[in-house]
């Protein structure tokens, strides 16, 4: 059962993908990638400001165990440090003895003076046993040295590097929540802005009324174009003139126009 609601599954994918490589071709994963991302951005500004401010307060308050514990870790590391640090100057102490030790063997040789322990003489084969078995010994110790050495110095190193990150998100920590902060008091203040407006008018009907008037005084406009070239193109009818009007005698008393009697000819 459940391989053939599988099956039928696969074959529905199967088709889908085929149907949109059929009409976008080539270029159909790149429209199903889009249009996935303006889906997920629609439906993330569809999330109300105050939600996403409380989900960011709360991702901030979740900082604050983790700094705990890397508190915690770094202090555990300062205590190894200090430890390892007076282990190697332990060492560094036993070394010194030891030396002593050596140089003491050796200045017996040289005087034959052959003494270990107290009042006890040694021949001098096994003086010279002792001082090797103690240089070998001081050698060892030695190694032991640098290695605890290079370990303290690789831990100071980690330890100087997590204070500073410790640090570092301490601060950003309290950054992020004078910003989340800052925006929360924006916010307050825009809604409280938005509850001061108590008349919200919708204009939208006076709006088109005015696009219905604007249209009319549009027609009008070109059918009175329309009329002024019908009638450039089909020429202008002279009304007759009234009897017994003297046009030139108006025209003379209105515009002082003077008529050359000199060359002039009667019309």
């Amino acid at each position: 059962m459940l391989c053939k609601v599988a099956k039928k599954g696969l074959v529905g994918m199967g088709l889908g993908a085929g149907l949109l490589y059929l009409a976008f071709g080539s270029h159909a994963p790149s429209y199903v990638k889009t249009v996935f991302h303006k889906a997920r951005h629609a439906a993330k500004a569809s999330v109300p400001i105050q939600f996403e401010i409380d989900n960011a307060k709360n991702e901030i308050a979740a900082l604050e165990p983790a700094i705990l514990n890397n508190r915690e870790e770094l202090a555990r590391a300062e205590v190894d440090v200090e430890h390892l640090n007076r282990e190697v100057a332990t060492v560094r102490d036993n070394l010194g003895k030891e030396k002593a030790k050596m140089v003491a063997l050796r200045d017996s040789l040289s005087t034959g003076e052959l003494k270990l322990a107290g009042h006890v003489r040694y021949s001098a084969d096994e003086v010279k046993t002792e001082l090797a078995n103690k240089m070998d010994h001081f050698r060892n110790v030695q190694k032991i040295l640098a290695d605890k050495e290079a370990t303290l110095k690789a831990r100071q190193q980690a330890v100087e590097a997590a204070r500073v990150k410790l640090n570092d998100m301490a601060n950003a920590k309290r950054k992020l929540a004078t910003q989340i902060e800052s925006i929360q008091a924006r916010l307050q203040a825009i809604e409280a802005t938005q509850q001061n407006n108590e008349f919200n008018f919708d204009d939208s009907a006076l709006s088109r009324a005015k696009q219905a008037v604007n249209e009319l005084e549009k027609r009008l406009e070109v059918k009175a174009r329309v009329a002024e070239m019908e009638g450039n193109l089909t020429g202008s009818i002279l009304p007759a003139l009234e009897p017994g009007r003297d046009v030139l005698k108006e025209f003379d008393a209105e515009f002082g126009h003077e008529t050359h009697k000199s060359g002039d000819k009667s019309l």
